[in-house]
């Protein structure tokens, strides 16, 4: 079973780790508990919105790109295909030609 605060938890903790920080750092300028923080990270507790708003807003990343990473995640898991944060240039080509067709 694919648990959602588990890939919440490694997300937030690669990037916490991305950013050179410790859990002590984040959760401080978080204004969370450092073991609670740390629960949240290992995925054994859930985070609430309000939370994950303040370690994104801690870790100075949108909480949109923490998301995206998760969504991302996900998605290999359940065999998906993400999608790409561009689009493939044989579609940009074919675009661009009809264009000048017009």
């Amino acid at each position: 079973m694919i648990l959602v605060r588990q890939e919440i938890g490694d997300v937030l903790r690669d990037f916490r780790l991305q950013k050179g920080r410790t859990l002590r750092q984040v959760a401080s300028k978080a204004s969370v508990a450092l073991g609670y923080l740390s629960e949240v990270e290992r995925g054994q507790k859930e985070a609430s919105s309000e939370i994950l708003a303040s370690v994104a807003d801690a870790l100075d990343t949108p909480i949109s790109v923490i998301m995206r990473e998760v969504g991302d995640r996900l998605a290999v898991l359940e065999g998906i295909n993400p999608i790409p944060d561009t689009v493939p240039e044989d579609l940009v080509v074919d675009f661009d030609a009809e264009l000048l067709v017009r």
